[in-house]
Order: C-alpha cells, then sequence, then structure tokens
C-alpha cells in the first residue's frame, strides 16, 4: 500500500497541513466543489468517469471504481455502495462528493438494477459529522452554504481524518443534489416506500430558497399513508427548515407531534424535528408523548429511517438516542458506559 505521506490524491492535504494558504487551492483542481460544478452542465446520462479528476482527492480511484460498478449492470452493487458508505462514515468525503453527479442518473432510473443502492448512499457526502448526533443543536443541523463561491464553506466542518475541507466535500455534494433536485422530486411519488423515504433523506440536504421541496414534502405528508414515511416526510422537512427557516412550518411540526390520532411515528419523528427548530423547553406533553411512544421495539423498527441510523450510537437506537440526547441528558450514555467497560476488562 502505497504511503499516504507520497501519494498524488493527498498532495493538496499535505501541502496545507504544511501551512499552505487553503484559499490559493479554491476554484482549483483540488477543489472538489469546482471540479463538480465543471460536470453538473453536462448531459445527466453521458457524464465520463474518465474525464474526472480522481486522483486529485483522497481516495478518488477507490471511489470512481465503485461508481463504474454501480453504473454497469450486472455488477453486484453491495460492496460498490459500501465503498461510498465507508468513505462517509470514515471522515473521507471528497472523493464520494465527486461521485454524486454519477449516482443521481442512477437513482432516477426506474429500471436500472443498482437504482435503490445508489440513491441510499446519493446523499451522504452532503451531511458531515452526523453519525451518532443526536442533539438538538447538530442533529438537522447545515452549517454553510452550498455555493461555490462561498470561501469559507470549510470552516464550520473543520477537516476531514485526510486533511481534506471537509466543507467543500459537503458543498459539492450539496450543489449537484440542489442541480438535480426537479429529477429528484418525483421518487417522493414512487410505489415503493423505502425509495419515498430515501428519496426525502436526499432531497433535505438540497438549497431550497423558494420553498419547492418543502412544499413537495408537505404535499407529499398530506396524501401519504405509510406510517413511516410521513414521519421521513417531517424529518425531511424538519432538516430543510433548519437550512431555510419558515416558522409556518415550525408551527405546523407542533400540530404534527400535538395530533393524537396520527400515527405514532410521525408523531415521534414531528416531535424530534421540532425539537431542533426551536430553542424553547420542552414541553411537558411533548415529553410525555415521546416517553410513551419511544419504546424499544418502535426505536429498532424506526432505525429504517436514516436520520435515525446516522443518528444511532453503540446499544443505543438512534430514537432512543435522540429521545436521551434531548430530553434526559443526565442519563448515562450507553456507548461511554460501553467503553468504560471494555476498557477496564482489558485493564487499558
Amino acid at each position: 500500500m502505497q504511503d499516504w505521506r507520497t501519494d498524488p490524491t493527498f498532495a493538496m492535504c499535505r501541502e496545507v497541513a504544511d501551512g499552505a494558504d487553503l484559499a490559493s487551492f479554491s476554484g482549483g483542481p483540488f477543489d472538489v466543489r469546482a471540479v463538480v460544478a465543471g460536470i453538473l452542465p453536462e448531459p445527466r446520462q453521458g457524464l465520463d468517469l474518465d474525464a474526472v479528476p480522481w486522483g486529485n482527492f483522497p481516495h478518488g480511484h477507490d471511489a470512481r471504481k465503485a461508481v463504474h460498478h454501480l453504473r454497469t449492470d450486472g455488477e453486484p452493487g453491495m460492496d460498490a455502495t459500501g465503498v461510498l458508505w465507508g468513505l462517509c462514515a470514515n471522515d473521507s468525503r471528497a472523493a464520494a462528493a465527486l461521485a454524486v453527479p454519477f449516482l443521481i442518473p442512477l437513482a432516477i432510473d426506474a429500471h436500472h438494477p443498482h437504482r435503490a443502492a445508489a440513491l441510499a448512499v446519493l446523499s451522504g457526502p452532503a451531511r458531515a459529522r452526523h453519525h451518532g448526533v443526536a442533539s438538538r443543536e447538530e442533529l438537522l443541523l447545515h452549517r454553510n452554504d452550498p455555493r461555490l463561491d462561498a470561501p469559507d464553506t470549510h470552516d464550520d466542518y473543520g477537516y476531514e481524518v485526510t486533511g481534506y475541507p471537509a466543507g467543500w466535500s459537503v458543498a459539492a455534494a450539496r450543489a449537484a443534489i440542489t442541480t438535480d433536485t426537479s429529477a429528484l422530486l418525483p421518487l417522493l411519488g414512487e410505489s415503493d416506500p423505502t425509495v419515498r423515504v430515501d428519496a426525502a433523506y436526499v432531497l433535505a440536504t438540497a438549497a431550497d430558497p423558494d420553498h419547492t421541496i418543502r412544499t413537495a414534502l408537505t404535499n407529499g405528508f398530506a396524501a401519504e399513508g405509510d406510517a413511516m414515511v410521513r414521519a421521513a416526510l417531517l424529518l425531511a422537512t424538519a432538516e430543510i427548515t433548519r437550512a431555510h427557516p419558515h416558522p409556518p412550518s415550525v408551527t405546523w411540526l407542533r400540530e404534527r407531534w400535538h395530533d393524537r390520532t396520527e400515527a405514532p411515528e410521525a408523531r415521534l419523528a414531528a416531535a424530534v424535528g421540532w425539537l431542533c427548530l426551536t430553542d424553547q423547553s420542552a414541553p411537558e406533553e411533548l415529553r410525555q408523548t415521546v416517553d410513551t411512544l419511544a419504546d424499544d421495539k418502535r426505536a429498532h423498527a424506526m432505525e429504517s429511517l436514516p436520520w435515525m441510523n446516522a443518528a444511532s450510537g453503540t446499544n443505543e437506537p438512534g430514537l432512543l438516542r435522540c429521545r436521551r440526547c434531548m430530553l434526559h441528558p443526565e442519563e448515562p450514555d450507553p456507548e461511554a458506559v460501553f467503553w468504560d467497560s471494555l476498557f477496564s476488562a482489558t485493564g487499558l
């Protein structure tokens, strides 16, 4: 295996670590925002893998290979999406962000064999440092502007484990998703509920200054009969409202968790979303609602929602982690308890 210190894919990261001004790389061949911006005007189905400088980004060749496998009929998709998921989970998103424009055509193609896999992994690079995060302050937070010309896009996210500016990766992925919003919106009406859930998760990362996506989410909710999809639409509405404040949506979410005729999964999602959009103290009714409805069985079922799955920790489903972090911060963290016990048992 090549030493990362001499690997050309880490060239910019090494220079920045050695004191080079990050701004000097803005808009250049090592800026994934600029590279993605150059891809986006191209015809969606005609994107050329070999015209993209994968080698300029950490693990770029791995990402290119994964995209190639997903684009090829008959190739297994699981390992390919595992590579892209792994890059995001390991805090190395730049190359995964570069893959997003290539994944979108697969996700919107109802006949592609790896459509579901591509859609499921599509928005991973658009959310930085969100795995295991379940606090009101962080769960649905988009910290920065996805514009290419925002010079400080990396500041709030810091740097990835490779040394690459994490905000640049997030901005590039979000820009690609935003550009193809009109092609992704019809997925909210697909017959497969899993597709509808994953589409909501993807669309929640897009820029939505005209409230087009928010309107589609709320309209979809009005017509949706599946309880888990209703929960996903509520969480997506809350996430996009966090990026683009909209007081009526905050009120609407409060009404949803307050509605005793609503499905428990939707009420819980609305409660989590509302808590993330306000700094008000949690009303006693909300506490009772969440404590009553958020049992172990429902928490494990709601792991099918990507927001809850991402929020989960060791021995703690995402819903229960959200309940503890948002409403019962005095309770011990099972993950900390687990590691403390492990270290004690091994004498470390």
